[in-house]
């Protein structure tokens, strides 16, 4: 039992958690670099946010959505 849980720490130290070492040794090196990742992910994210409020503004246009008080039976 104990090796699944020795097994479980090797997985994410010696694989999954490669990528964050490689960004924390390229921030000791190169700071605007690391940031530039940072940054990207920030407007992969924003980029996200907008496309899903359009989609919840068109479904609002379209009075798709249920909105009354008694649409679920727990209420």
């Amino acid at each position: 039992m104990k090796d699944f849980f020795y097994a479980i720490q090797d997985l994410f130290v010696n694989f999954l958690f490669k990528p964050m070492d490689a960004l924390k040794a390229l921030e000791l090196e190169n700071w605007f670099a690391a940031n530039t990742i940072s940054w990207i992910f920030v407007i992969i994210g924003f980029a996200a946010m907008v496309y899903w409020m359009k989609q919840l503004k068109i479904f609002n246009d379209n009075n798709e959505e249920d909105k009354s008080i008694s649409s679920h039976s727990f209420l």
